[in-house]
């Protein structure tokens, strides 16, 4: 059972830091090929879960851009279920 929660927990981690990598690459351009099909990777992974945020949180418009928060609303609900979903695991909740 440890070895599942260690997953879980490494699980977590890693759709953090894919959270983080889309962001990232939003904000650069890329023009490699290989960065390109690594943006793309990490865009269809963290997209179905970005897009449930997307339709509530609307986009906050600064001059001729705009803002989306929702990767910190995601990654605040991700940081909040982590420990909540181990402990789960764990039977310690």
């Amino acid at each position: 059972m440890v070895f599942v929660i260690l997953i879980v927990n490494a699980a977590f981690e890693v759709y953090f830091w894919l959270i983080i990598a889309h962001v990232i690459f939003s904000w650069i351009p890329v023009r490699q090929v290989w960065l390109m099909d690594l943006r793309d990777f990490v865009d269809r992974l963290v997209e179905p879960y970005l897009s449930i945020f997307r339709r509530m949180i609307p986009i906050i418009q600064l001059g001729g851009g705009g803002l989306d928060i929702s990767p910190i609303v995601a990654i605040m609900l991700l940081r909040f279920a982590q420990p909540i979903v181990v402990n789960i695991l764990a039977g310690t909740l």
